[in-house]
């Protein structure tokens, strides 16, 4: 089936400043999306934004925190002035600190569930309107969250990770019970191991060793792989809802 419904589109990608938000904005507005990029790190949406409309699309760079309440505020403003309002959300911004839950790491697990849990849901309140606004116009309306397999898969040492990840994935079943009715599709999307800069976040020696030792044993996903599946799954005639996604590199159990 055809992504050209996609050319109609009003986007608000968050994490877009690298790895499967960077790939998802470019999947996007390659197929004529208006993207809004949402991230902290101000230079590389700048350059991401640049890169766009060299080749032809349309981006717009939004700095945001998406664990501040005040910013998220003011990146929805900037958006609707841009733009006005949007019709897909993709909540994809995320971070993972894996370490022994013996070792106490408030500071880690404080900014996971700011961001992965939280955060999205600040997002969500942010445009929830727009989206339902969208639906009732008859238009295709889509939040799509990027959850994880560490949703239903447990890995040691990765368990407030994990939790966030499955209180996400939750979070998208609830949410598309009060969405749905209104014809808006909500979407939980789970990848396996993704080569992005999340493992570069881990600060465990021994964790990290271990996740190298993975990513030489199994051919990972790349960005792109991920990209192309919230494009497919946003592009559906709108009375399709792929409500539940997991995306796994073939040799990954």
């Amino acid at each position: 089936m055809s992504l050209a419904s996609l050319a109609t589109r009003t986007a608000v990608v968050t994490g877009a400043a690298s790895g499967m938000g960077a790939a998802t904005a470019r999947a996007l507005a390659a197929q004529g999306t208006r993207v809004a990029l949402l991230a902290r790190r101000t230079e590389r949406l700048d350059a991401l934004a640049a890169e766009i409309s060299a080749a032809g699309g349309r981006a717009l760079a939004v700095t945001a925190d998406i664990t501040d309440q005040a910013s998220v505020d003011a990146a929805a403003e900037a958006v609707h002035d841009a733009y006005g309002p949007v019709d897909l959300v993709v909540n994809n911004a995320g971070v993972m600190f894996p370490n022994p839950l013996a070792d106490g790491r408030i500071d880690q697990w404080t900014r996971m569930v700011d961001t992965n849990l939280t955060g999205a849901l600040r997002i969500v309140r942010a445009f929830t309107a727009d989206l339902t606004a969208a639906a009732a116009e008859g238009r295709a309306a889509d939040l799509v969250n990027v959850s994880s397999i560490a949703s239903h898969v447990v890995f040691p040492d990765y368990a407030v990770y994990g939790a966030t990840k499955a209180a996400l994935t939750q979070l998208s079943a609830a949410l598309r019970s009060e969405l749905g009715p209104r014809d808006v599709r909500v979407s939980a999307i789970e990848p396996g191991l993704t080569g992005t800069e999340l493992s570069g976040h881990v600060d465990n020696p021994v964790l990290r060793e271990q996740l190298g030792d993975m990513f030489a044993a199994i051919p990972a996903l790349t960005a792109e792989d991920v990209a192309d599946l919230v494009a497919y799954t946003v592009s559906r005639p709108r009375h399709v809802n792929l409500r539940h996604l997991v995306i796994l590199p073939t040799r990954q159990a």
